[in-house]
Parts: C-alpha cells; sequence; structure tokens
C-alpha cells in the first residue's frame, strides 16, 4: 500500500465500496457489462411471456450473534492491484461491523460499521475518516446501508423474503425477485444447496449494477458458508456519463460463528488529524 487514500479503501472495500476508489473504464458503453454467468428474465415479462411459475422455496441462511472471519482481500483496477492482502473481520449482527487491514507484519487500517455511520483509522498516517451512508451513496451514486453490507460478507439474503414470496425457476437455480427504493435486486438460490449464489443489483434509474458470485459453500456450526465471493459494480461517471468497473474477490480463510462478542476494540487517538 503506496498511500494513505489506499488503507481506507481497501478496508472499505472488503465489503462492497471499493467502488469509490477503482475506476476502470469500459470504453465506448452505454450500459454496464454484466457477468455472462447471470441467468435473467425480465421481470415485466415473467407472465406474459416466459410463462414461469412460481415455486415454494426456503432458503437456507447464516443464523449468528457474532461472527469472526480471516480473510485475503483482492483488488483490480486500471491504477491499482493488491492481490491477497490480509483483512480481519468481526461482527455483532444488525450491529457493527469491525474490520483490521494489516500490511507486512504491522496493522495499517481499522474500520468501524454500525447502522449510522462508518469511521476508518488510516494509523500509518494517524487521521480517520466519518462518512454517513447518505455521504456515500450521493458521491457514489449507489444506495448503501448497513443490512446491505452485513448480508453481502455473510451470505444471506439482503432483504427478507417477506410473507408471500414468490420464486421463479431458472436453470439450476430459484430467482427471486425484489424491489427496494431504488434498487431492484434479483436474488439467485442454488437448486441444490438453496443457499444465495448469486445476486444481481440494478439501481434505477442510473442503471449502476452490482452482481456477486458466491463460491466454495462449508460447513460452519452447521451452516453452509461462502468462502469465496467475486464481487462487480458497474457505476455510470456523472462526468462523463460512461460505466466505470469495480472488480473484488474475497477469500476467507477462517470463519467463525460465536455466542459471545470477540471485542471490537476501537478508539480515535487524540493526536489523529480528521480528514472528512
Amino acid at each position: 500500500m503506496s498511500n494513505k487514500i489506499t488503507v481506507w479503501f481497501m478496508a472499505i472495500g472488503c465489503i462492497w465500496l471499493t467502488s469509490c476508489h477503482k475506476k476502470h473504464l469500459v470504453q465506448g458503453t452505454a450500459k454496464p457489462i454484466i457477468d455472462s454467468g447471470f441467468v435473467s428474465i425480465d421481470s415485466s415479462k415473467t407472465d406474459s411471456v416466459a410463462k414461469v411459475e412460481t415455486v415454494s422455496v426456503k432458503v437456507q441462511e447464516i443464523a449468528f450473534d457474532y461472527l469472526t472471519a480471516k480473510s485475503k482481500f483482492s483488488l483490480r483496477s486500471s491504477t491499482q492491484d493488491f492481490e491477497n492482502t490480509n483483512v480481519n473481520i468481526r461482527i455483532k449482527k444488525d450491529s457493527l461491523i469491525w474490520i483490521s487491514v494489516t500490511g507486512v507484519g504491522f496493522e495499517v487500517g481499522r474500520g468501524l460499521i454500525t447502522p449510522d455511520s462508518i469511521v476508518f483509522l488510516d494509523k500509518f498516517h494517524k487521521e480517520y475518516f466519518v462518512f454517513s451512508y447518505a455521504q456515500l451513496s450521493k458521491q457514489y451514486n449507489f444506495e448503501l446501508n448497513f443490512k446491505l453490507l452485513q448480508s453481502i460478507i455473510i451470505g444471506n439474503l439482503p432483504i427478507e423474503q417477506g410473507s408471500d414470496p414468490k420464486f421463479y425457476k431458472e436453470n439450476e437455480f430459484f430467482r427471486l425477485h425484489q424491489n427496494s427504493g431504488r434498487i431492484v435486486i434479483d436474488n439467485y438460490i442454488g437448486e441444490k444447496n438453496l443457499k444465495l449464489e448469486r445476486l444481481k443489483a440494478v439501481e434505477t434509474p442510473t442503471q449502476n449494477t452490482f452482481t456477486l458470485n458466491y463460491e466454495d459453500f462449508k460447513d460452519v456450526n452447521s451452516f453452509l458458508f461462502p468462502f469465496s465471493s467475486l464481487i462487480k459494480l458497474d457505476v455510470q461517471s456523472q462526468k462523463d456519463k460512461q460505466f466505470y468497473q469495480t472488480t473484488m474477490r474475497i477469500k476467507h480463510n477462517k470463519v467463525e460463528l460465536l455466542n459471545q462478542s470477540p471485542g471490537f476494540p476501537f478508539s480515535i487517538p487524540s493526536s489523529y488529524t480528521r480528514k472528512r
């Protein structure tokens, strides 16, 4: 990590916000490039054209009080390329996400994410940054919130199914179509394991698009947990109207689901300078 901006963007990127800093231009495109692995049916035509019948599905989700993970984080862009950076993650369900980023033998950044705000310490340059979700959503032109970030890490549905969810059978997946404010989400549930394996979220009217693939499911406390995730975010620049792409991979080496708090040490030293 060669500069102070990298440190806290690395940490934020571990839970999707790498779109803040990585801008790989997809030349000449007017629409985001979607992973060809996704199977999608226009939801507005499901009944009139596809004639796909709804099915009943019980999605297998992870229940926990606390979670810890030791992970590797990779980021590739036109200007930066990071491979297998060490990241430690701790979560108190629906309350806290704690992140520690380490360099060569020492901690370079630490973050604390709550339902209200995001705070990151740049320990190398003795600086810290504070963000609200409203600020980030406006700045990066994509709606963000705590529950969505938490779900991305653990592999649960980002929006609750509701009392009468409608799933559509598509090849080896069951697709659940959902709406949340400006975001339209298609969840792809694996036919064999009933786990969320793929997700596509499109923000209207910008058509900014987020896609996620979960892989390498392993048993953790009798729950199937995705130990690998590939994330892509295509966002249209408000300046040149071109789409820029973020690509990120997270690989967990170890995941534990706990009943007791692992601790969330976080404080801002008085000597640190607030940069935002």
